[in-house]
């Protein structure tokens, strides 16, 4: 019977043990991981709490990866300010405590911006879906490790239908749309999150805020009646503008209009 005084007892490390069945894993590791976030915002940064997904690609003749390290990951950069390029060195980080050859790391939280209404400038905070994606690689020969950084934010805008404004005598019928957008970047350093959502909420027929008074309820309508987009022209829009920012290598723009005279939604993707 072991006591307190006798040595310690060396443990099996079962994961590291071989498997004969060759077949190699794509992505094995945590998913589902609720974490505390900090994000690099500028003046002030922005604690938030992410899902996160972290994963390694594990060769045929391994048993098992080691679970418990990407948790201790996620600890080691917990009280970091954490930026695009950050996060990219994290997940080449992750490829060495593995020992793996190919991993990815996803985190999905709330992001907020501080917006001022358009007339009465009382100010409030607009939530946002944000979702960072990195993919790390080996470089074979290189010795070194290569990342590739995917940004993806759901924006809720206002659309408002531009053949019932034709039709009708008075009014048109408008709705809550959500527009998303992946962009991929090859330099996470280019990567800017308020310009992007700001550049999708500037196509919409109108953008929301969190905070209205009377008059700025009165702008905001008649700005939507004034700018009306069917989901084609929403969709289109938007991925003009992301096609134009620094840095973007490739996209994927979606928007759906959750319309207010039919039971269903209007869609619309535009990859890029």
């Amino acid at each position: 019977m072991n006591t307190v005084t006798d040595p310690v007892v060396a443990m099996p490390d079962v994961q590291s043990s071989v498997d004969t069945r060759s077949i190699a894993i794509q992505r094995v590791g945590v998913r589902g991981v609720r974490h505390p976030m900090l994000i690099a915002a500028g003046v002030e940064d922005q604690p938030t709490v992410a899902d996160w997904e972290l994963t390694v690609a594990l060769p045929a003749h391994e048993k098992g990866t080691h679970m418990s390290r990407f948790v201790a990951l996620l600890e080691a950069y917990r009280r970091k300010p954490m930026t695009p390029a950050l996060f990219c060195d994290m997940a080449r980080e992750m490829l060495g405590l593995l020992g793996a050859e190919r991993g990815d790391i996803r985190a999905r939280f709330p992001y907020f911006l501080n917006k001022v209404a358009p007339v009465s400038q009382v100010s409030s905070l607009m939530d946002y879906e944000v979702s960072w994606k990195c993919v790390a690689r080996a470089e074979a020969g290189q010795g070194s490790e290569v990342a590739e950084f995917e940004l993806t934010v759901l924006v809720p805008v206002t659309s408002l239908c531009p053949c019932s404004k034709a039709i009708s005598e008075y009014g048109a019928h408008n709705q809550r749309s959500h527009v998303s957008v992946t962009a991929v970047f090859s330099n996470p350093a280019l990567v800017d999150v308020d310009t992007l959502i700001q550049s999708v909420e500037a196509q919409a027929s109108c953008e929301l805020w969190g905070l209205l008074k009377r008059t700025d309820e009165k702008f905001v309508t008649e700005r939507a009646y004034e700018n009306p987009k069917f989901v084609e022209d929403l969709v289109r829009d938007v991925a003009q503008a992301v096609r134009g920012l620094p840095g973007v290598s490739s996209y994927r723009v979606e928007a759906e209009n959750f319309e207010s005279i039919h039971n269903h939604s209007a869609y619309a993707v535009v990859y890029g």
